[in-house]
C-alpha cells in the first residue's frame, strides 16, 4: 500500500488559513487608508478645484456659464469652511464637486464658443 504524504503547503486547511490572513491584512490596510483619507486636509483636491475654477473664469465663464461657475465657487467655499471645522471627508467631497462643476462650466463655455463661431 503506497504512503500518502501531505506537505503543509498542500494542506487545504493551511491554504484557507493563509487566505483568511491575507484577506484580514488587506481589509486592515484599506481601513487604515480610509481613515487617513478622512483625517488629513484635502490639499490636492482643493488645489485642483481652484485651478479648474480659475480656468473657467479666464475662459469668460462668468458670462458664458454663470450657473456652473457659481456652483463651483459655492462648493469650494463650503469645502474651505469644512476644512476649518476639520470635517475633511466632507471637504474632500465638496472640493471634488467644485472641480467637476468648473469642468462642466468649461464644457459649456467651449460649446458656446463653438456655436458662436459658426
Amino acid at each position: 500500500m503506497p504512503l500518502v504524504t501531505f506537505s503543509p503547503a498542500s494542506d487545504p486547511t493551511t491554504n484557507n488559513k493563509n487566505k483568511t490572513l491575507v484577506t484580514r491584512a488587506l481589509s486592515l490596510l484599506l481601513a487604515c487608508i480610509a481613515i487617513a483619507a478622512c483625517t488629513t486636509p484635502p490639499v490636492q483636491e482643493m488645489s485642483d478645484a481652484r485651478q479648474a475654477i480659475s480656468a473657467a473664469e479666464h475662459a469668460n465663464g462668468a458670462k458664458l456659464a454663470p450657473e456652473s461657475l457659481n456652483d463651483a465657487h459655492r462648493l469650494l467655499a463650503d469645502a474651505e469652511r469644512q476644512i476649518q471645522e476639520e470635517a475633511y471627508g466632507q471637504a474632500r467631497m465638496n472640493a471634488v464637486r467644485a472641480k467637476n462643476r468648473a469642468g462642466q462650466a468649461l464644457h459649456a463655455i467651449q460649446a458656446a464658443t463653438e456655436q458662436g463661431a459658426r
